[in-house]
């Protein structure tokens, strides 16, 4: 039997241009997980989990910079010792750049070591392929740089022991062979699948964006999704609204003081996710700095909450996604079957908001029964203008039955603004349920702007909602299907538990306004309302409303990215 022919090596031409370096610890992401090195490397998603952060910990001592790496002649002509930490090397031919954490080695002769958070792993090897290849492309840099290097070791810091890995035909092979994968993989601009019901998936910082179980239920898989999308999220929205206050920071603690100085309240750095500023508010310049630094938003609003809008630092890096949004957004077709999905969504949730609330003794059939119909016209409807009659339609039956889910007032408030509602109105709201109602939505489209912001796309292109001058419109499209839901419903709660009452209310020329305490309770409703868990109707596991909203962009993401052939809208029962 001729023995079988090896496959040829393929190198990827030396870069030129502006054309990018691979990261070598991209290639043991790519080994390990294909679609993790393209999530990060191409699209720039991260995401921190315990194991993220225990290796950066852990790392500290040797991400220091310490002693140098001569020039490989020199070493060799002079017999140099060599020890040096965090020494970056790249390689145009290669296509690589690394920050290799030790090189040892006398002479021209040396060794790279890897340092690793975890114990050596029980394999033959006793090293997995992933960390091999990662320490083999470091060889490959030295070589380039004039070194003799034919073996790496990897250092596990837990269990303290140290695993040779030598640089063989067969690992340098595979080493090879990635570098051109991962460039062919980002070069072709397609996210690769994601693995199919993979033990590495649940310890994956990247699962809630990754999302490998839910795009492979909607792809018609008959795997049902594990609830890896669900996270806890600690941080919180900070809301300042006392006049004339100050922001500053304090080591890890963000500060909240008066005009005298005086201390108003704290908060840790870290269980902040946004600091929301209504009205004027100085926030230092340190601190502002740290919060773009950190990921963390400043929306603007005025005193009376009207949304002008937020400060970031550099944003997402993620144009593959935004330049899907621009160009769907340019597509009649595409505009049209998005803005069905969020008028008869939001329709649907209307409905149940009805049922779910209703007052009277006698049940809103009519109503319920007018809703469905809309419903379905909104399915079919053939241009967005035609959608916009419907959803009016829709919103004139839902807004008129919406005094039937509040508690009556009672006698003792008919001398104060009292809860009730007729109809619709705003700018400015003329009663206290519009002026809640006006609220809730302005808050609704902040949070949804700031999560849109920080999946990667562009807030202020929509589908649905035509772009305007400050306009968020994507946040308003997808704000559509929680209006009912994530708003009307906490103007309900307010008013039928009594936190907010007819004396919170102030008008002055026409306009409602909450005063400063009923404001604060109502806020403190609505991130209760955000905060609560609900079972997601089609994967079946229960998360926050904070964290539906940030899994509903994704999936649009992952839909105007081809991967999904329909956004699935959410609806509740």
């Amino acid at each position: 039997m001729e023995p079988r022919q090896g496959d040829l090596e393929l190198p990827f031409p030396e870069l030129g241009g502006d054309q990018p370096l691979i990261p070598v610890r991209m290639l043991n992401e790519h080994v390990y997980c294909p679609r993790l090195a393209y999530l990060e490397w191409v699209q720039g998603e991260w995401a921190d989990s315990a194991d993220t952060v225990e290796g950066r910990y852990k790392h500290r001592r040797v991400d220091k910079p310490s002693g140098d790496l001569p020039d490989a002649d020199k070493a060799a002509e002079e017999r140099i010792e060599i020890h040096a930490r965090s020494i970056t090397l790249s390689s145009n031919k290669l296509g690589l750049i690394a920050k290799l954490d030790l090189i040892e080695g006398e002479g021209d002769v040396v060794t790279p070591v890897d340092y690793k958070r975890g114990k050596r792993p029980h394999t033959t090897r006793g090293v997995y392929d992933p960390e091999r290849v990662q320490l083999c492309a470091q060889g490959l840099l030295l070589r380039e740089h004039g070194y003799v290097c034919e073996e790496g070791a990897i250092y596990y810091i837990e269990s303290k022991e140290r695993v040779a890995v030598a640089f063989d035909d067969e690992l340098l092979s595979l080493t090879r062979n990635a570098i051109a994968e991962l460039r062919a993989m980002a070069s072709g601009g397609e996210i690769p699948p994601p693995l199919v019901d993979s033990p590495k998936c649940p310890r994956c910082s990247l699962v809630g964006i990754c999302l490998p179980d839910e795009v492979q239920f909607l792809k018609q898989t008959e795997l049902s999704p594990r609830p890896l999308a669900v996270s806890l999220h600690e941080a919180l929205p900070l809301y300042i609204q006392h006049h004339s206050a100050k922001l500053a920071k304090k080591g890890e603690v963000l500060e909240v003081s008066d005009k005298n100085g005086h201390l108003l309240a704290t908060a840790r750095l870290r269980e902040v996710s946004q600091v929301v500023v209504q009205g004027n508010i100085y926030i230092t310049t340190p601190c502002l700095q740290v919060l773009m630094q950190r990921g963390v938003p400043v929306t603007w609003h005025s005193y009376g909450g009207f949304f002008f809008g937020h400060t970031l630092g550099n944003g997402h890096k993620n144009v593959e996604l935004r330049t899907a949004q621009y160009r769907a957004s340019f597509d009649e077709h595409v505009c049209l079957r998005l803005a069905r999905g969020f008028v008869a969504a939001k329709i649907a949730n209307s409905r149940t908001q009805l049922r779910r609330n209703w007052k009277p003794d006698d049940k809103p059939e009519r109503a319920i029964a007018d809703l469905k119909r809309t419903r379905q016209q909104a399915e079919r409807a053939g241009s967005l203008e035609m959608l916009l009659g419907v959803e009016g339609n829709a919103a004139a039956i839902y807004f008129g039955q919406l005094r039937n889910t509040l508690k009556p007032t009672t006698p003792a408030d008919e001398t104060l603004l009292s809860f009730d509602f007729t109809q619709r109105n705003r700018r400015p709201p003329a009663d206290p349920v519009n002026a809640m109602l006006s609220f809730a939505y302005t808050m609704l489209a902040r949070t949804l702007t700031v999560t849109l912001q920080a999946v990667g796309f562009d807030p202020f292109r929509g589908f649905y909602h035509q772009p305007r001058y400050g306009r968020p419109a994507l946040a308003l499209d997808m704000m559509e299907p929680f209006r009912p839901l994530l708003a009307d419903s906490v103007v309900m709660l307010v008013i039928n538990n009594g936190e907010v009452h007819p004396s919170d209310f102030v008008s002055a020329a026409g306009s409602v306004n909450l005063t400063a305490d009923g404001r604060k309770r109502f806020i403190a409703a609505f991130e209760r309302r955000l905060s609560q868990e609900v079972t997601h109707p089609l994967f079946g596991y229960r998360l926050s409303y904070r964290r539906l909203l940030e899994l509903q962009a994704r999936l649009l993401g992952r839909f105007l990215l081809g991967e999904l052939d329909d956004y699935p809208n959410f609806t509740t029962r």
